[in-house]
């Protein structure tokens, strides 16, 4: 009890440390994971002296908060901007997945003479991207939709298959022909309980009433969780189902669901703090630079040979320009994953996983600086930088039980084709109405002939039974104008 306030402010003094540090690394252009493994290091060993050396320990708090950050990265992945990119996503985290362990497998075999188990071993381990280090870093490069769906669905997907490759070489299991029906079990199994789990989710919590908007984001978030217990304990894929089950309650039309994104991304960026101080306190900076010149050989052989290949074979069937082929490549950063996916050989007990753990902690530092400071100017080097694109529209419900009827409230964002539709042109099915718009701080009832705006805050209220109607479209216009559906439009 005598060290419980010493505890609480030092975790309150790096929790608003990292804080600061988000501010830091995005006018640097890097992702800030750097910088909360150096206030690790601080807090380690070599610094004030804390020590912390337990990997199995580390092992499981680290995929609680992979869990976490996979939670989030689901509920804010928004389905009409990652849909035109799905076989793209999906090809690059599993084919490109496949084919970079094997690759950086054989040459780590040849280059350093690891046996073969090791060798595939680095390579499964640095398979996997990272959605915090590779989005913190796209939010300014400032390239198209596209490549960003693409990215963001490899980032949430590939940790799963990376994941089972890692358990089945470090448990020196017998690789033979069952071994792809059993990967493909687990990941076929993992979709399906997370489309369950988030398809019932989303069920219940539209029909429930709950006495407190705060439980909405507690409750969805319960949901991604027991859909990754459940995918662990049906010894299937649990990272994918917490990531399919995300995405699926994060595009249904959940109460409060700008509330339920706003605690998800808070708690994601706790997770990320959390998981990154963790190794940074692990880290022990007398062995990494032991380590320095096999970690380089490793990043070398990922940047320059496995990344571009895996990347150019699995694009193959979608016909890319070899300009985004270029950027898919060098945009495939690692990050905290590939270091958790680490301790699991360490806390094994596999022969050489110290220095693999080591050499990871190398290979992501020196990669995340030398990608970070280059990607934006290679968007621009290649021709892909675009200006700012148009959010999808937001548009949260709030339930009137009561009353049998809904609010929406309506952000029209930078680029939406709302801004400069009249009232009388915004075509609300009967049962709808735009009640109020806030406009600079003030609000007005509107008339026929007010014309929104961008920036623009609308208060729709609608009957229950027109609700999904009316959202489809306000998303319609929101993407198409007044003239929606002469294009074609519907909202869907």
């Amino acid at each position: 009890m005598d060290q419980l306030p010493v505890l609480l402010g030092v975790g309150g003094v790096v929790l608003l440390s990292s804080v600061v540090a988000v501010r830091v690394s995005i006018r640097l252009g890097f992702p800030s994971l750097l910088l909360y493994l150096a206030i690790g290091v601080v807090l380690g060993e070599s610094g004030f002296g804390i020590r912390f050396d337990n990997p199995a320990l580390t092992q499981s708090l680290g995929l609680a908060a992979l869990v976490m950050i996979l939670t989030e990265g689901g509920l804010t992945t928004r389905w009409a901007s990652v849909k035109p990119s799905l076989g793209r996503g999906i090809a690059l985290s599993t084919v490109a997945v496949v084919l970079s362990v094997a690759i950086t497998g054989a040459a780590l075999h040849w280059l350093l003479g690891l046996d073969w188990r090791l060798a595939l071993l680095w390579g499964a381990v640095l398979a996997s991207t990272d959605a915090a280090a590779v989005f913190s870093v796209l939010r300014s490069a400032g390239v198209g939709k596209r490549i960003v769906g693409t990215l963001e669905l490899e980032s949430g997907i590939n940790d799963a298959p990376a994941y089972i490759a890692v358990v089945v070489l470090a448990s020196g299991a017998t690789v033979d022909w069952s071994l792809p029906l059993l990967v493909i079990y687990e990941l076929a199994a993992g979709l399906g309980i997370g489309l369950l789990f988030g398809w019932l989710g989303a069920m219940a919590l539209r029909r429930a009433a709950l006495p407190a908007t705060g439980l909405y984001p507690l409750a969805t978030v319960a949901v991604c969780v027991v859909a990754y217990s459940s995918g662990q304990l049906a010894h299937a894929s649990g990272l994918l189902a917490t990531y399919v089950a995300g995405v699926v309650l994060g595009n249904s039309k959940l109460p409060h669901r700008s509330d339920t994104l706003s605690f998800a991304e808070g708690l994601g960026w706790l997770a990320q703090i959390g998981l990154f101080v963790l190794l940074g306190l692990f880290a022990s900076p007398s062995r990494l630079l032991e380590t320095l010149v096999p970690g380089l050989v490793a990043g070398a052989v990922v940047l320059l040979l496995a990344r571009p290949l895996s990347v150019v074979l699995s694009m193959l069937p979608f016909r890319l320009p070899w300009r985004e082929q270029a950027f898919l490549s060098w945009a495939g950063l690692r990050g905290a994953v590939p270091i958790v996916l680490a301790m699991i050989p360490l806390s094994e007990g596999v022969p050489g996983a110290e220095q693999l753990v080591d050499a990871v902690f190398v290979l992501v530092i020196v990669l995340t600086l030398l990608q970070g400071a280059t990607l934006s100017p290679l968007a621009r080097l290649l021709g892909l930088a675009k200006p700012a694109e148009a959010y999808e529209i937001e548009v949260d419900a709030a339930p009137l039980d009561e009353l049998g009827a809904e609010l929406l409230q309506v952000r029209i964002q930078k680029g939406s084709k709302l801004h400069g539709v009249y009232i009388s042109e915004l075509g609300l099915p009967v049962g709808a109405t735009v009640s109020l718009i806030v406009r600079s701080g003030a609000g007005f009832t509107p008339q026929k002939t007010s014309r929104l705006q961008v920036a623009d805050q609308l208060l729709v209220v609608t009957t229950a039974s027109v609700r999904d109607a009316a959202e489809r479209r306000i998303r319609a216009v929101d993407r198409a104008g007044r003239l929606a559906r002469w294009r074609g439009e519907d909202g869907r």
